[in-house]
């Protein structure tokens, strides 16, 4: 178990953690119980420090002119942390930031990490910010010299030490340990990993051949990158993670284009490890067929024991009843003919005038089935023609999926200001591709979770 925490805050000249200087550091040790040393100096960061970092910082030009420059204090870092774990509030800025510096320099600086605004939420749930400035104010925390290193990385260990005290163990299972080279291919460029954001796509992983050999999405690619690579939990994973010698990547912005390519890719190269460690995601299905009393009958089934394309996909057989439950409610249907109520006459709603008596023949099959198919051709997306729009892999695009008379056509993007055209204008944005039964029910799931959705009718 880790012994000493150094508990960071950086100011720089700008905040792309590739692309900028350190103005200032301060880096707190603490033991879990108390702040035990400290470490703090303005740094020279050898070029102009932008109006808006003054107005924000305080710290100008004048101020670092004879501050030591980074290369004269790496030393001194690298000692000052030595066998820590790196802690700061949104560490992936800071942690960034340090690792580029170090870069410049041709020294590659690890350390195990921790970000309070992660293990913050889960330690002390229920706050209406994580902000560093409005998580102490909550907890009633002096926060003296916001946007100052010394200031905010004092805050930060006297948070640390409430969340420590409060939760140890839940606490350090946010430590994130540094990718271990001896476990990976000698060909993968470790490196290249910080230049990936963490955003929504797709990445690939090849072998030293070249051969793709597994492709994933996620809403975080680097994040779930990383755990492929210290991935030790099963046989496969560890076996692929040996074999991963180059990584490449697709941003896609939105989620839905990132699980439709993501499908589309597999299916076009095959690659070993999806095939190897491919399971149903979603193994059960809602489906309808008529019974002999010409009623039309919903169940959940289990998708690959049957050919048709299902209505609706779950992850769970409970999922499903779950879902069967809502619809049976909102479009006034029979449980007994939805499979939730086992009987050999009415259901118990029919005995509380909940039901209109289909499950005893006393609603005819035209009125309960007409109620009963609108649902399905709502399911089907039967006819409608509409695009769902989204985030874009840039803050100046959109994303643009077309649906047309219940079908997908495919997926595209396009300029902020598309809308300024007319719907029926916007297939130029397009890129056709069609679906199948995958691509179905992937838009078709992703439509019934996430109700906020933008849609732009057709």
């Amino acid at each position: 178990m880790f012994v000493h925490y150094a508990i960071c805050d950086i100011e720089t000249t700008g905040g792309n953690p590739k692309n900028s200087k350190i103005t200032e550091i301060a880096i707190y040790k603490h033991d879990g119980e108390k702040v035990i040393d400290e470490y703090d100096t303005l740094v020279n960061p050898e070029i102009p420090i932008p109006p808006f970092i003054v107005n924000l910082t305080g710290i100008n030009d004048r101020m670092v002119e004879n501050s030591p420059r980074f290369f004269e204090i790496a030393k001194e870092i690298i000692e000052f942390t030595k066998d820590c774990v790196f802690v700061a509030h949104n560490v992936g800025f800071d942690y960034g930031v340090l690792r580029s510096e170090f870069r410049s320099l041709g020294f590659d600086f690890r350390r195990p990490h921790l970000c309070t605004v992660r293990s913050s939420r889960h330690v002390l749930p229920g706050h209406d910010s994580y902000s560093l400035g409005k998580l102490t104010r909550a907890l009633g925390i002096d926060l003296i010299g916001r946007h100052r290193a010394g200031g905010d990385a004092l805050a930060t260990a006297k948070l640390f030490g409430i969340i420590y005290e409060k939760d140890k163990e839940n606490l350090l299972s946010f430590i994130q340990e540094e990718l271990n080279p001896k476990r990976l291919h000698p060909n993968l460029d470790i490196d290249f990993l910080d230049d990936i954001p963490n955003k929504t796509g797709v990445y690939k992983f090849y072998n030293d051949t070249n051969q793709l050999i597994y492709i994933g999405k996620s809403i975080h690619i680097k994040k779930r990158i990383e755990q492929h690579l210290r991935n030790l939990k099963t046989s496969k994973g560890v076996e692929m993670q040996k074999e991963i010698a180059r990584i490449d990547y697709e941003l896609t912005g939105s989620e839905l284009i990132a699980l439709l390519l993501e499908s589309q890719l597999i299916k076009q190269y095959t690659p070993k490890y999806n095939r190897a460690l491919r399971r149903n995601k979603s193994p059960y299905g809602l489906f309808s067929y008529i019974d002999g009393n010409d009623y039309i009958r919903l169940y959940v089934g289990q998708t690959a024991k049957l050919s048709e394309i299902p209505l609706a996909t779950f992850s769970t057989k409970k999922e499903g009843n779950g879902f069967m439950l809502r619809i049976v409610d909102e479009n006034n249907l029979c449980q007994k003919l939805c499979d939730l109520y086992k009987t050999n006459s009415a259901c118990f709603q029919y005995e509380i005038g909940e039901c209109k008596g289909a499950c005893i023949q006393k609603e005819s099959s035209t009125s309960y089935n007409s109620r009963c198919q609108k649902l399905i051709d709502t399911l089907n997306l039967k006819e409608a023609s509409f695009y769902i729009i989204g985030k874009g892999r840039q803050k100046n695009e959109k994303s643009l999926v077309l649906i047309k008379k219940g079908t997908l056509q495919g997926f595209g993007y396009a300029p902020f200001h598309f809308n300024r055209k007319k719907p029926k204008d916007w297939e130029e944005f397009i890129s056709f591709s069609g679906e199948d039964r995958d691509a179905r029910s992937i838009v078709r799931l992703f439509l019934r979770k996430n109700k906020g959705i933008e849609i732009a009718s057709l």
